[in-house]
């Protein structure tokens, strides 16, 4: 099967003019949103703000919809119309945008469109998904029928995008793929080690295991992997550790799915030097099949910006999709 070939028709149709969307992506350590023009897909104005030392339901919320309140006096000053607000959130969401975790945020759905309707239609969406649609209409994911996405920052998420939409499985609940126990016994000694992946491989991860072994020496996972490139051992052994561990589970996941490529995004997966080569040299070794051992692994061509650029497309294709019905029949 040839990865460039044309999509299906279905593929939804891009609207006749203009429009500006919102995209806010709201993470575990920062809100990020931006406006986009569409059909193009440019990125107008961006703002990033934390989302707080002890995030709380009700403050987050505030915090989303006063930076969104700010951003749409920018784009009150054209005349292009405004089709509405996407969010992209570190939760599950079912194809409907009803919320089904609250692993982050003890948000409900309701709660959210309430807060935010005086910004328009809101669309609502997983956060990692979003990215990948970020990645699929304007990122390294253009070129590829079937592709994983993969983000890696405060947590770890992935997408299976097909013919250039994410899929969303039986229930929407697509993506976890790092936050159950690995649960591995030794051998040896019995010991079931209950990590998850997101324990020993997110960026906070990195940041709690080498401050066990040097407290407080680091407050990001970038110091520990400037410490890595410098030869630090101790930080070169904790990115080690992490990157084969990640790139056991991502191997595991192109050895079921057979995707064409694998696009790697998030703060974290977007680095580079060792982390980067021993990530991809870990994935490539855990495919079983060895002709699929060359499939490419590129970092997302949207970078840390896929997660509202995505979240402005979840918009402006609920937009579109409006457009059809209401478009009279020929």
């Amino acid at each position: 099967m040839n990865p460039l070939r044309k999509r299906p028709a279905t593929r939804r149709r891009t609207p006749r003019r203009d429009c500006i969307a919102m995209g806010i992506d709201v993470g575990g350590t920062k809100i990020a949103a931006g406006l986009v023009k569409f059909p193009s897909g440019a990125l107008l104005i961006e703002q990033t703000i934390p989302t707080g030392p002890e995030p709380e339901g009700d403050s987050v919320l505030d915090r989303v919809a006063q930076l969104a309140e700010k951003l749409i006096l920018y784009e009150t000053k054209g005349n292009i119309p405004f089709c509405g607000t996407g969010v992209g959130l570190c939760e599950l969401v079912d194809p409907a945008g009803k919320i089904l975790s609250q692993n982050c945020l003890p948000w409900d759905e309701k709660q959210v469109r309430k807060r935010l309707a005086h910004l328009g239609p809101v669309t609502l969406e997983a956060d990692v998904r979003a990215a990948a649609c970020a990645e699929a209409s304007l990122g390294a994911g253009r070129r590829y029928r079937i592709f994983l996405y993969i983000t890696v920052g405060t947590g770890i998420a992935c997408s299976l995008v097909v013919d250039g939409m994410p899929f969303l499985g039986a229930h929407g609940t697509t993506g976890t793929m790092a936050s159950s126990p690995v649960s591995v016994p030794c051998e040896s000694c019995g010991h079931i080690d209950q990590a998850s992946l997101e324990e020993i491989a997110s960026g906070p991860a990195l940041v709690n295991r080498f401050n066990q072994l040097r407290p407080g020496a680091a407050a990001t996972a970038q110091d520990i992997l400037a410490a890595a490139e410098r030869g630090d051992t101790d930080a070169a052994r904790v990115v080690r550790n992490a990157t084969e561990t990640l790139g056991s589970a991502i191997g595991s996941l192109v050895n079921v799915l057979d995707p064409h490529a694998v696009i790697i995004g998030g703060g974290l997966g977007l680095s580079g030097g060792s982390y980067w080569k021993t990530l991809v040299a870990s994935t490539r070794r855990h495919i079983w099949h060895v002709g699929g051992r060359d499939i490419p692994l590129l970092q997302a061509a949207t970078g840390i910006r896929a997660g509202l650029i995505g979240a402005a497309i979840t918009a402006w294709q609920s937009r579109l999709s409006k457009y059809e019905k209401e478009r009279p029949s020929m």
